[in-house]
């Protein structure tokens, strides 16, 4: 049966895309209807492929930003956020060209680690960077469908306010959610990356026992979970999960 469920996440499927929501002027939301889903823990990702009319392939991860079932009612979408790179070989099409109606092909879900389930004991700190913040928004949906908000905070580096991913939702979440923006903010915010003194002042203390989750480019990763182990965090309780170069890819 494992087996089979396995041959079932790694199958091509043709997904529809049913709405596009805009998140900043780069970056944008796929909401996806995908035939035989077995549904996915936040946190996880699925490949996309585009076939070129040459035959040309490009494959590249991304993660799931919705929770599953996607709203109490059980509501069943896959929802890909796209931040577009500069140069790059997919997010343009991706984050451009395709819209309503269109196929896509996408296979999955993947990964089992960097995942959260409701049945999860304890407290949790989501610590995202950029574009990193995709699959901790599926957490934070989630564990808010689960009626889990007093457990979870959330620490976002963003560059500016005008780059933060799902504003609106963020502004209604009833979780402890701070931003440290690196470049611009809003009058009286400080300036700057995320340090002791801001993990300090706003993530869970290590006595309170908490999964981290830490999720952006590879430097910001590193840094993050030395700080954090560096404050007294269990490092099996710090769980992360890397974005390379291309910022959409793994």
């Amino acid at each position: 049966m494992a087996g089979t469920a396995l041959r079932g996440r790694l199958t091509w499927r043709v997904a529809t895309v049913s709405a596009v929501r805009e998140e900043t002027q780069t970056a944008r939301t796929l909401v996806l209807d995908v035939p035989d889903w077995p549904g996915h823990l936040a946190g996880q990702h699925v490949d996309v492929r585009l076939t070129a009319p040459d035959g040309y392939r490009a494959m590249r991860s991304y993660s799931i930003a919705s929770a599953w079932p996607s709203s109490p009612a059980g509501g069943a979408k896959v929802d890909l956020t796209v931040e577009q790179v500069p140069d790059g070989e997919v997010s343009p099409y991706l984050g451009q060209v395709i819209g309503v109606g269109d196929p896509l092909e996408i296979r999955g879900p993947v990964g089992g680690w960097f995942v959260w389930r409701p049945e999860q004991p304890g407290p949790i700190q989501l610590i995202g960077g950029g574009s990193g913040m995709v699959p901790l928004m599926a957490i934070l949906r989630a564990a808010e469908l689960a009626g889990r908000q007093p457990d979870v905070r959330l620490l976002y580096s963003v560059r500016r306010p005008e780059s933060v991913l799902y504003a609106g939702e963020l502004a209604r979440s009833k979780s402890e959610i701070a931003f440290a923006y690196t470049r611009e903010g809003p009058a009286g915010e400080r300036i700057g990356r995320i340090d002791a003194e801001v993990l300090a002042r706003s993530a869970w203390s290590p006595d309170v026992g908490a999964t981290v989750y830490v999720c952006g480019p590879t430097p910001f990763v590193e840094t993050v979970a030395d700080l954090l182990v560096a404050a007294g965090h269990d490092p099996a309780q710090v769980r992360t999960e890397r974005f390379g170069p291309s910022g959409g890819g793994r």
